[in-house]
């Protein structure tokens, strides 16, 4: 584990960044972005979650391996939501294949 201390104002900055980007994402609820919605909606969330894990996880401190550990599995997790938005974009193509 790593034994790097990270001070109290590093934290606080980054509770308030979590905190602005929860507004965002509220105020951008309530408005219409078209097809932009998913897209606007997802870099919100990546960039939260990789703010939990470089600085609440101490990945940013921590040693290669576990870098490339949480690496792998942020490419991993992009693969899968790949995988998933192009099962959900092609589902009207086959509509227009049966008429």
């Amino acid at each position: 584990m790593s034994e790097h201390i990270v001070p109290i104002r590093i934290y606080l900055i980054v509770f308030t960044a979590l905190m602005g980007l929860t507004a965002v994402t509220i105020f951008i609820s309530y408005h219409d972005l078209g097809p932009l919605n998913n897209v606007v909606a997802l870099t919100i969330a990546v960039t939260k979650a990789t703010l939990v894990i470089l600085y609440f996880m101490h990945v940013r401190y921590s040693p290669s391996l576990t870098k490339l550990v949480a690496a792998g599995s942020f490419l991993w997790l992009v693969i899968l939501l790949s995988l998933t938005m192009a099962d959900y974009i092609s589902r009207d193509w086959l509509s227009f294949v049966v008429k």
